[in-house]
């Protein structure tokens, strides 16, 4: 496997993460506005990188409020975009480096490889917090581990 196809692979683990920790929170009853809050920002912040790789103005704010409904819609949106990026990849574009702001417009140069990893792991992350919370507020979080999805399937 390539390291194209790997990247494309852990964007497909990452969507169906995504998609697993919405339908937690939805079976949760959707009123747990500090997990809606982190999977906004995962969302905003898969789009902020998305942008800066494709060298367009940051859309969207870090730390937006969404709804679940909002949050599916966005999720739904960023695995078709995310693919599509990555359908264009190669091993050769993605050892290439960019410039880009930050969100407090600091200018800094990262090699793509590296945003996209920074991508699916800070997603992770912030999972992870909402599971923490969701199991602190009594709820049972989704089960998002990357061996599990492999195990079902889920991601080829």
């Amino acid at each position: 496997m390539n390291v194209a196809d790997y990247l494309r692979r852990e964007f497909s683990y990452n969507a169906w993460a995504n998609q697993e920790t919405l339908n937690a929170i939805e079976a949760a009853g959707d009123r747990d506005t500090r997990s809606l809050q982190l999977m906004s920002h995962i969302f905003a912040a898969e789009r902020l990188w998305l942008e800066r790789l494709k060298q367009q103005p940051q859309s969207v704010p870090v730390w937006p409020q969404m709804a679940l409904q909002q949050c599916r819609e966005e999720a739904a949106d960023l695995e078709h975009l995310w693919h599509e990026y990555l359908e264009l990849a190669t091993a050769g574009d993605i050892s290439q480096t960019i410039a880009y702001k930050n969100s407090k417009g600091e200018a800094y140069n990262g090699a793509i490889i590296d945003i996209l990893t920074h991508v699916v792991m800070h997603s992770s992350y912030h999972r992870g917090q909402v599971a923490s919370h969701m199991r602190e507020s009594g709820h049972i979080p989704a089960y998002t581990d990357y061996i599990h999805a492999i195990r079902q399937g889920t991601v080829k």
